[in-house]
């Protein structure tokens, strides 16, 4: 019996250590709350545009007879997007070529009469008055070939314009006419922007944009999607030269790298600038953030796994603040420098 009790007393000091050891907690990441200067952005809301955005009109009257495309539908430079009944103005452009070719008819024979004109006037049959009322009726009739011309070719370029074609690629927003709708020289037949040059567009307090915004600075945000595609990287930014009277905002346009899936015109964006150190509305300190991925989420409780004594994880309620990139501010709950579980999975697995 008293050999006994000293073997128990022993496995159970050796306990701890066997449940340090354990695999699950060997293989957890440990990473330290950092502090950074997250309080020093400010968001200001803005709105997706497209660079390129064209309001398709009419350039002659006329019902619509054929509509090619519809809402949503995307489409080549140069393509037949709606067409306009044509048949007055193709018959006014048959006329022209009629006209045409009388006048020509007629400049033959005022070309033939001048050649004869010359000939006499050489054998001095006729006067130099006869011989230049002659060469005077010539340059008329070659005069009125030129202009019935330039009519015949005018009446063909009326002609074409009732064709409506895309002015570059891109899709067909809004089609705010039917079939059979009559169409009006600047009436708005169709819309259609350019998906791959899209920008963003906020309203800034001029107190903000007064000393400038610096283009690695700038970062702007997608609230409806996740990923590389909330944080969508900028090419361009522009901050317009006027202020607004009533609100004293400033415009600022950043345009968006290329590739963008989903993102369209009007949706919602915000814009990040960091605020001037000391001023009213930067942050009193340093905030403290930790990864996005070792946020743990259970029902309306939202919490991490921090490293307690022993390396146990212990699991402890938190206030986020603001989203940056792969990293979220920490407002209460977790102290700078403390160690915080990267990995919440692997967390749960040790009892």
């Amino acid at each position: 019996m008293s050999k006994i009790r000293p073997l128990v007393i022993a496995c159970a000091l050796a306990l701890p250590a066997l449940w340090v050891q354990s695999p699950a907690l060997a293989q957890m990441k440990v990473l330290s709350a950092q502090t950074g200067t997250a309080q020093s952005r400010a968001g200001f809301d803005g709105v997706v545009e497209a660079v390129r955005q064209t309001m398709v009109a009419a350039q002659v009257s006329g019902a619509v007879v054929e509509l090619a495309v519809k809402v949503g539908d995307r489409v080549q430079a140069g393509q037949l997007l709606l067409r306009i009944d044509a048949r007055a103005a193709d018959q006014s452009a048959a006329a022209s070529e009629a006209q045409v070719q009388a006048a020509r008819a007629s400049q033959e024979v005022a070309a033939r009469e001048y050649e004869r004109q010359q000939q006499l006037f050489q054998k001095r049959y006729i006067s130099q008055a006869a011989l230049d009322r002659a060469e005077s009726e010539f340059k008329a009739t070659r005069a009125q070939v030129n202009a019935q011309v330039a009519q015949a070719g005018a009446a063909h370029t009326q002609t074409g314009l009732h064709m409506v074609r895309a002015p570059y690629a891109g899709i067909v927003s809004e089609v705010p006419v039917a079939l059979g709708d009559m169409a009006m020289p600047g009436k708005a037949l169709l819309a259609l922007y350019d998906p791959t040059q899209l920008r963003m567009t906020a309203a800034v307090p001029q107190s903000v944009a007064a000393g400038g915004v610096p283009f690695d600075a700038v970062r702007v945000e997608l609230p409806g999607f996740g990923g590389a595609q909330q944080w969508p990287s900028a090419s361009k930014v522009q901050v317009l030269p006027t202020v607004d009277a009533a609100t004293h905002t400033v415009q600022i346009r950043v345009d968006l790298a290329t590739g963008l899936q989903g993102v369209a015109p009007g949706m919602f964006a915000r814009l990040w600038l960091p605020l001037a150190s000391g001023g009213a509305s930067a942050g009193a300190g340093k905030g403290v953030s930790v990864p996005l991925a070792s946020i743990v989420r259970r029902a309306e409780m939202t919490g991490v796994y921090v490293q307690g004594e022993g390396g146990k994880p212990l699991l402890r309620q938190v206030r986020l603040g603001r989203v940056d990139g792969d990293r979220v501010e920490v407002l209460t709950g977790v102290a700078a420098g403390e160690q915080v579980i990267a990995e919440p999975q692997t967390a749960t697995r040790i009892r």
